[in-house]
Order: structure tokens, then C-alpha cells, then sequence
């Protein structure tokens, strides 16, 4: 018996490091494609050029390898995979710029970045960053922020504490001691327990890229849990861990501050989840210099360099299929009429609800096995969003490279709770918790493009429900009654904002726009104006879930990138354009960006501390 067990074991083993290691595709990341570093073009008219190709029939290149549905860093990322081994591979993207969450735009003379904010692990010798330099040839530029890189403010301001969070696998628990004394070994066992459940994240790569026989049998033999920290942990929520180690509730608040990296309050968020987040930012954060649109900038080339294009104003209306259904192209909407377009494969990066509900035919929709993928996700909240250009340099109105987590109080699960299920006319007055980020501060070409200026992003969330009503009015024309209510969150934030820094006045102010989970909607195309994807709850990170929503669709030829493949935000979008990449290429590409970082490693890195 023990023989035939033991025979099992090998066999599923070696079949497993198959797939772990397997490599008999061609490889993206062969030759170091870092160029020396060009001229930053800040003359936005020729960024235009870059990001602003208009869709015409004509400009479809010839022998199509592959088309992406949608030009978020999900869809460029695996577009770019695809063009460096030599795919010619066609993006298309609805909005008037390509970049998705990454693009930018501008009012009154005032840039303003809709969703890239900090990014961690990007320091030079780590795999992260080596994926990130190949995919954009090494031009794009990272600036680091301040130490402490976040602040958690909590409290009203007669009872405000603040607390800087500080960057360094050390550095970031002996603060927190600082700040805590009496707690270090509840701080000492937060740490172990991050660490431990971060170290497990490879298995739910692995899960997306065996065979579906195999990925249910470790799923439904309990051997996925057994195998990984990272499943071992997803099913406790962040409370439950948080409120296991200490009674401190400013702690606790301290520990869970970062769950509107995700959108899931506390209580209902995976702590593996938590986990990487808190690891991603252990050695450092970084901006993108120049702002969010260098990222779509620097990828497009090399697109193009392949035959590739990427063209925007492309609403993708439908995937067209064959009657063996295999995907073989796309309709794109050209005014009143469509333009098929046709390629041996389609990458949907528009996310499981739009490409599910939205671009299959009726009959594919109703299969078992795609009803099956959207029965386990369901719609993340509402993300919102509020603009503010201010007149003055960071230096006059005390900004820096750094951001502010505000909270109303340390009961954050109650009070996240008591807004999201409020009415309407008493939330918006009432918004609890809001991040602070000023783009300005911390893009040091921004002084010399926009002098005297300043700029803040708020972010917070809010119920579609709120503003559904308003869904199909005119994008800059919603009525008296929708921009009333704009108005009254944009007043009791900014309330909030300038109750922490003191030199930010209204008079400062010259320009304020919200933009709330409609406005997402018809910006970035989320159906229920979510700004993370899917919902990142702890049901996300079933061994199940994780298993069966993959970049292989259940219809051949269609394949899923982007972040409700893999994990939500920059980082985790990129892992979903890799673990794509890997599915069609048949080789493990995040074990290749590994290979490559160890091959370009400079020599005598040291350890942040």
C-alpha cells in the first residue's frame, strides 16, 4: 500500500512541477531589452500621438496573432508579453486615451492621474521591477516617496493621533513599537503572519495554470490549503486575525488601514489579501515619474515595433465566434455601424462581467461552465474619487511625497458598515474615511510643467446605487440634482482635508471635481463603477474560486487578463497579464521575470532595513 501511495505522491509531483517549471514556449523576457534612457517627452501633444490613435478600419494591421479587448496595464502587459516574441497583436480600447486606470487627464492647466498612486517593490534587483523595466525597455522612471510613506490618521481633531507607517522589512515593526509601546510581540506576530501568508501567493498562480483536472483535484482533496499559507490563511478575514493579537483598537485600525488598496472593509476582507499588500510595500513606494500616462507611453512602442497597434474610440460591441466556438475576432462599433475584425485569438482585459455578460452571444453565456465563473465573483464597491488643483507649490501648502489615510474614529469595520448602508442624503455628508495623495508632490518634473500648481487626489467609496439614476444622462450634463450632491461630498471632504492640512484653504482652491462610480462606469467601462475589478472579499480566495477563474476561458481561442484574473491595483493586474501570457505561451513567465532579475541583479545589493 505504502508503495502505491508513495507512487501517487511522485506522480503528482512531477506532473505538478511540470506546469511549476514548465518552459517549451518561447520567452519574453530572453534578452534584456533595457534601452538607455531617452529624453522624457513632457510636450503633450506628442504623447498624444502615442495614446490617442483614433480606431479606423484601416489602421487594423494585417495578420492579426491576437486581439485585447481593453488597454489597462492588464491588456497592455500581456499585448507587450505577445510582442516581444513576435505576435502582432491588436488593442483596442473604448475611452478617447489608452492606459485604463493608468491614463491621466487635465483641466484648468491642472494633470491629474485617475489611479496609479504609490507602487511598491520596485526596487532595481527584484523581479517585480525587472518585469516592468522589460516590459517598457527601461524608460520608465520610478521616484521614491518619503519615509514614512503613509500616515494613519484617526480620530477627530480634538482627539486626532497619528501615525507614520515607515517602509523596511525592520524598520516598519520597530516604528510601529514607537508608536505602540507594550505591543511588540502582538506587532512581532502580525509580522510573522503577513510574511508567512505572502510567501504562499505562488500556489494561486500555479492553481491558474495546471490543467482543470489537476487544479480540482488539489482544490477538492484539501491539498491546495495544505500546500499554501496563502489558502491556509484567505479564509480568516482581517478583523478576525487583527482583534486575535491585540485589545488596542488604534492598533487594530493600524494593522487593517490599507484595505481601501482592495475595497473590502475589514471584516469581510481576505487577510492573505492583506498580506500582500502589506508586503508589497515593505521596501518602499514609488511614483512614476512624469505621471501615470508614462506607463501606456513606454508600452506602446514596442507594440507597435511588433506590427502591433493600439487604437482607441474602439468600443468592442461583441466576440465573434466560429461554430466549433473559438473565438475568432471582435465587432467594434464605428458610429452606427460595425467593423469586424478578425484573429486567431481575443484577450479580454474589460473584466468577467462586461467580456461574460456583455460580449458573448446569448446561447454562450447560458453555459454551465461560464455561469459557474460568474456565480463565484460578484461586483466590487463603488470606487470615488475627488480632484482638487490648488494654487501654490507643495512647499506653500505643506504636501509631500507621502500619503494621509484618514478615519473618522479606530471602529472602521462599524463605521465603513454605517456609511455603505446609510441613506444616500446622510452618507455623502458623512464620508468616513478618505486617502490623500498629492500626484504634484511627488512627480519631481511636475514643478517644471505646471509651476505654482498643485494637485490632490482623494479617494473613498460609494454605492452605484447612489448615482444609478444618473447612468444614462449625458457624461457632462447629469442634471441640477446629481452635481448638488457631487457638491455636498466634494464640501464635507474637503472639510475633512483641510482640518489635516492646515495650509490647504479653500481660497487655494481653483478647481474640484468628484467623480463617482458612474463616472468610472463610462470612463474605464466598470459596469457597477468598481475601480478594483471584482470583489476581492475572502470568497475571492477560495481555493475554488481561484482555480476556475483562469485566463483559459471555458470557449477556445478567449482568454482573461488583467486583474480579476490574479489579484486587483498595478502589481496585481500585471500578474494577471503574466499568468496569461503564461497560459498562451505554455511556459511559467513569472518563473522567467525571476530568471531575469537573478540575471541582471546588481552585484552587492543590500538589504533595506
Amino acid at each position: 500500500m505504502w508503495i502505491t501511495v508513495t507512487i501517487i505522491v511522485a506522480s503528482l509531483i512531477a506532473v505538478i512541477f511540470k506546469y511549476a517549471f514548465r518552459r517549451s514556449g518561447p520567452n519574453p523576457f530572453e534578452i534584456d531589452t533595457r534601452e538607455p534612457l531617452k529624453p522624457m517627452v513632457t510636450v503633450k501633444k506628442e504623447k498624444n500621438k502615442v495614446l490617442k490613435q483614433g480606431f479606423l478600419a484601416s489602421k487594423v494591421p494585417e495578420n492579426l496573432d491576437a486581439i485585447v479587448i481593453g488597454s489597462g496595464i492588464g491588456g497592455l502587459g500581456v499585448a507587450v508579453l505577445l510582442a516581444k516574441v513576435g505576435k502582432r497583436v491588436l488593442v483596442l480600447e473604448q475611452h478617447d486615451r489608452a492606459g485604463g486606470c493608468c491614463h491621466t487627464f487635465s483641466e484648468k492647466g491642472y494633470e491629474f492621474d485617475v489611479g496609479i498612486h504609490y507602487i511598491g517593490d520596485l526596487l532595481e534587483h527584484k523581479p517585480f521591477r525587472c518585469m516592468v523595466d522589460q516590459l517598457t525597455n527601461g524608460q520608465l522612471q520610478w521616484e521614491p516617496l518619503d519615509n514614512p510613506f503613509d500616515h494613519v490618521v484617526l480620530g477627530p481633531p480634538e482627539n486626532r493621533r497619528i501615525y507614520p507607517i515607515y517602509s523596511g522589512t525592520n524598520r516598519f515593526p520597530d516604528e510601529l513599537k514607537k508608536c505602540f509601546p507594550g505591543e511588540g510581540a502582538a506587532i512581532d506576530e502580525y509580522m510573522r503572519l503577513i510574511k508567512k501568508a505572502g510567501r504562499g501567493v505562488w500556489f494561486l498562480a500555479l492553481l491558474k495554470l495546471v490543467p482543470v483536472p489537476l487544479a480540482k483535484f488539489l482544490v477538492y482533496t484539501g491539498l491546495a490549503g495544505r500546500l499554501s499559507s496563502f489558502f491556509r490563511m484567505a479564509s480568516h478575514s482581517v478583523t478576525e486575525v487583527v482583534s486575535e493579537l491585540t485589545e488596542n483598537k488604534d492598533l487594530r485600525a493600524v494593522f487593517s488601514y490599507s484595505f481601501g488598496t482592495y475595497g473590502n472593509m475589514p471584516k469581510d476582507a481576505s487577510f492573505s489579501m492583506h498580506s500582500l499588500l502589506v508586503c508589497h510595500y515593505l521596501t518602499g513606494a514609488w511614483y512614476p515619474k512624469g505621471g501615470a500616462s508614462e506607463i501606456a507611453y513606454h508600452m506602446i512602442p514596442i507594440i507597435e515595433k511588433a506590427g502591433g497597434a493600439v487604437l482607441v474610440r474602439a468600443p468592442v460591441n461583441r466576440i465573434l465566434f466560429n461554430d466549433n466556438k473559438e473565438a475568432i475576432g471582435v465587432s467594434v462599433m464605428k458610429g452606427q455601424e460595425e467593423v469586424h475584425v478578425r484573429a486567431p485569438m481575443v484577450i479580454s482585459d474589460a473584466g468577467i462581467f462586461n467580456t461574460y455578460n456583455q460580449l458573448l452571444p446569448k446561447e454562450l453565456q447560458a453555459m454551465p461552465a461560464i455561469q459557474n465563473q460568474l456565480g463565484m465573483m460578484k461586483h466590487g464597491e463603488g470606487g470615488l474619487s475627488i480632484f482638487l488643483g490648488l494654487t501654490g507649490t507643495k512647499e506653500e501648502l505643506g504636501l509631500k511625497a507621502d500619503n494621509y489615510w484618514i478615519f473618522k474614529e479606530n471602529n472602521i469595520d462599524e463605521l465603513a458598515e454605517t456609511y455603505m448602508k446609510g441613506k444616500r442624503e446622510e452618507s455623502v455628508k458623512n464620508v468616513p474615511f478618505v486617502f490623500v495623495a498629492s500626484p504634484s508632490a511627488k512627480d519631481p518634473t511636475w514643478e517644471e510643467r505646471s509651476p505654482g500648481k498643485s494637485t490632490l487626489s482623494l479617494v473613498s467609496f460609494a454605492k452605484y446605487e447612489w448615482f444609478e439614476d444618473w447612468k444614462n444622462d449625458k457624461v457632462t450634463n447629469r442634471g441640477a440634482e446629481y452635481k448638488n450632491l457631487k457638491e455636498i461630498l466634494c464640501d464635507s471632504i474637503l472639510e475633512v482635508v483641510t482640518s489635516v492640512f492646515p495650509k490647504i484653504t479653500r481660497d487655494k482652491v481653483e478647481y474640484i471635481d468628484a467623480g463617482t462610480p458612474i463616472t468610472n462606469s463610462h470612463y474605464i467601462g466598470c459596469p457597477k463603477g468598481e475601480i478594483y475589478g471584482a470583489d476581492h472579499g475572502i470568497a475571492r480566495f477560495s481555493p475554488e474560486c481561484s482555480a476556475t477563474v483562469r485566463p483559459r476561458t471555458p470557449l477556445k481561442k478567449l482568454y482573461l487578463t488583467g486583474q480579476d484574473v490574479f489579484l486587483c491595483g498595478f502589481a496585481g493586474a500585471l500578474a494577471g497579464a503574466l499568468t496569461c501570457g503564461s497560459a498562451i505561451l505554455h511556459r511559467n513567465l513569472h518563473l522567467d521575470a525571476v530568471a531575469m532579475a537573478n540575471k541582471t541583479k546588481p552585484v552587492n545589493v543590500k538589504k533595506l532595513e
